[in-house]
């Protein structure tokens, strides 16, 4: 788990975010950005980067790296603390607070505002590529990639993936994007793989999750992740969230992709509501919800 940077946030000056932002700027160009090139990016002098590179290292805000020449690069903390900065400058953010979830591919916590909202920071591409495939469209036109970009793009997709569909899709309400970090609306609910629905409730949640996939395919979008992990059970209904491998429904695999999302919901609940939900006939599924015809999901699950 990456730490949460909040309790850097005061210690910090205006001169460190200087340093952090050309190090994000000389990180466009390589993986490790020379020491002498940090004037030039950050607009400080060669005196006060030594002694700014020093504040920042010890908050582990930055990494060093000598072989041939002094190179440093930020850390996930040093890029977090960026974008909190940014949303602290426009307001969207007055306070850090406790940890909602943390996963391999982000970090979500609570934040406050006006009221309570939830910080997701994007962490795909930190230690590896670990799912080529799945990020290969955040970065196949470019010859330097960084955990950086592959985590900035993640954020924008959701971002804009959030801002579309919301809110005829029962989603999180987009509030802020910055960076690899997407404020979004907190909501009060239970993952639907930790909930345990009565007998009579199993075939409508079903259903609902699935109205909201034909919606989300209405509005231009597919949600390519779907999954019993990405679905929160409310006293409302459902939400669906984890947005950043949506593809628009224009995209050459949406369709598949969306058979693969009705195929993932139809057998978590085969397979924990096997007196419930029977056979379900899956492709049918999708292919009403892509042509605009679902209405029901009666049709398509043999008694």
């Amino acid at each position: 788990m990456v730490q949460n940077v909040a309790t850097h946030m005061a210690d910090l000056e205006r001169e460190d975010f200087y340093l952090l932002s050309g190090l994000e700027q000389g990180m466009r160009f390589s993986k490790w950005v020379a020491r002498e090139k940090l004037p030039e990016f950050s607009g400080l002098t060669a005196e006060d980067v030594d002694y700014r590179l020093d504040r920042c290292e010890r908050r582990d805000l930055i990494e060093r790296k000598t072989i041939q020449y002094d190179g440093f690069r930020l850390t996930f903390e040093g890029y977090d603390v960026l974008a909190l900065h940014t949303f602290v400058e426009r307001d969207t953010v007055e306070g850090m607070g406790s940890p909602l979830g943390v996963g391999k591919e982000s970090d979500v916590y609570e934040v406050m505002s006006y009221k309570p909202m939830a910080l997701k920071f994007h962490r795909e591409g930190y230690t590896d590529f670990r799912e080529v495939n799945r990020e290969r469209e955040y970065t196949a036109d470019h010859a330097h990639v960084s955990w950086m970009y592959t985590a900035r793009k993640a954020a924008e997709r959701e971002y804009d993936a959030l801002e579309t569909v919301y809110p005829q899709v029962s989603v999180p309400q987009p509030i802020d994007h910055n960076r690899h970090a997407v404020v979004m609306e907190k909501v009060d609910g239970v993952e639907l793989a930790r909930t345990g629905l009565e007998p009579e409730q199993v075939r409508p949640i079903m259903g609902l999750i699935l109205e909201e996939v034909a919606t989300a395919y209405d509005e231009g979008y597919v949600h390519a992740d779907m999954s019993e992990y990405n679905v929160f059970v409310t006293e409302q209904g459902v939400v669906v969230f984890d947005w950043p491998q949506a593809v628009p429904t224009d995209h050459e695999n949406a369709d598949e992709l969306l058979e693969r999302d009705v195929t993932n919901v139809a057998g978590y609940f085969q397979r924990k509501y096997p007196q419930r939900v029977g056979d379900v006939d899956t492709r049918g599924l999708a292919a009403a919800i892509a042509d605009g015809r679902f209405e029901d999901l009666a049709p398509f699950i043999d008694d």
